[in-house]
Order: structure tokens, then sequence, then C-alpha cells
């Protein structure tokens, strides 16, 4: 059987932090994103010490393979980490399929 790897949820975290920064840095995806969530940006830094809004920015960039690839090589990170961290923030109860 082989060895699942975890992500600490302090690592999962710093992660989804540095996604919402990329975001920042993409007009056209934090609009979509705040739009989708229903922050603005005056609320979205309150937010961001949420665990469930954290795993939901991995959830919004994973859903869109182009960006999923794009912000796993900004934070030169492997894609599978991005999933990890996703699923350490959402309590999901197994390691996610990677694509």
């Amino acid at each position: 059987m082989a060895r699942v790897n975890r992500i600490s949820r302090a690592a999962a975290e710093s992660l989804a932090v540095q996604a919402l920064e990329y975001l920042a840095g993409e007009p056209e995806h934090l609009g979509r994103f705040l739009a989708l969530s229903g922050l603005g940006p005056d609320t979205i830094r309150a937010a961001a010490g949420d665990p469930r809004f954290l795993a939901g920015i991995l959830e919004y960039i994973t859903e869109d393979e182009r960006l999923f690839l794009a912000f796993a090589d900004h934070a030169a990170v492997a894609p599978a980490d991005v999933m990890r961290a996703r699923a350490a923030l959402s309590g999901e109860p197994r390691e996610p399929d990677v694509p």
C-alpha cells in the first residue's frame, strides 16, 4: 500500500494565503472569486482568518485547471500539494485525486 503524504494545517493555511495573494495580483480572477463568495474587498481580510474561507480559495483555484497549474507553478509547489492543502482545510476524509 502506498504511503499517503499529508500536509499540516499550518502549511495548508500558508499555501491558501499565498493563493489569495496570487488572486489579488489577477484582478479578473479576484473579482470573480469575490462575486462567487459574496465578499467585498473590505471584508476579505477578516474572512482570511477562517479555515473554511481559506479552503474556499483553494477550491476556487483548483476548479480552473489553467489557474490551478499557474498558481502551483507560481508557488513552486506540486499540484498535488495544493489539493492536499485544500483537503486539509476542508476536512475531506481522504487524500483527493489529483488530475
